[in-house]
């Protein structure tokens, strides 16, 4: 195995989860993550050269992963939604993301989402987030804390209604 390839390897193996659980929290269907995020993979292998020297490669995945999205929903022109069965029980189960912090995410507009995910999944920065989405960092911080006061409170009547097991009452 050549270094690029070694290089390539092992950006796959500590980025993939990462990229997964960014793009899910904003994406929300686990089978269509799975296709955009590879496909991202796929075209982050063939420019890895490039792609390798960016300031943010696991940026650039969830990027390029959330437009191959876009781009296949302008391609079919209907809008898929968002509701309580988008997140099939395997993303759950998995452990990629929190039941409740997942139910909680669906509720939340889209841009909100995608700034939790890129702020808090992925651990960008402000400038790195708005960079990523096109918007301006100002934005960034508003959507992001509209979007944590909502789960919070959203996160606390969840927890407001389970009792000592867990189990909600």
């Amino acid at each position: 195995m050549d270094a690029e390839t070694a290089d390539f390897a092992r950006f796959y193996a500590e980025s993939r989860d990462d990229c997964l659980r960014t793009v899910l929290a904003s994406v929300g269907d686990l089978d269509r993550v799975k296709e955009l995020v590879d496909e991202a993979f796929a075209r982050a292998w063939a420019s890895w050269r490039k792609v390798g020297l960016h300031p943010a490669p696991r940026a650039w995945i969830v990027r390029t992963a959330l437009n191959a999205g876009v781009s296949a929903w302008r391609r079919r022109r209907r809008e898929v939604p968002l509701g309580a069965a988008a997140c099939p029980v395997d993303a759950i189960a998995g452990g990629l993301v929190d039941r409740d912090i997942m139910a909680a995410l669906r509720r939340l507009p889209e841009r909100q989402r995608q700034v939790i995910a890129l702020r808090l999944f992925l651990d960008l920065d402000t400038a790195g987030a708005a960079e990523v989405l096109g918007i301006a960092p100002g934005t960034v911080t508003a959507h992001l804390a509209r979007a944590i006061a909502t789960l919070r409170a959203e996160l606390a009547a969840t927890q407001e209604g389970t009792n000592d097991t867990g189990v909600l009452t």
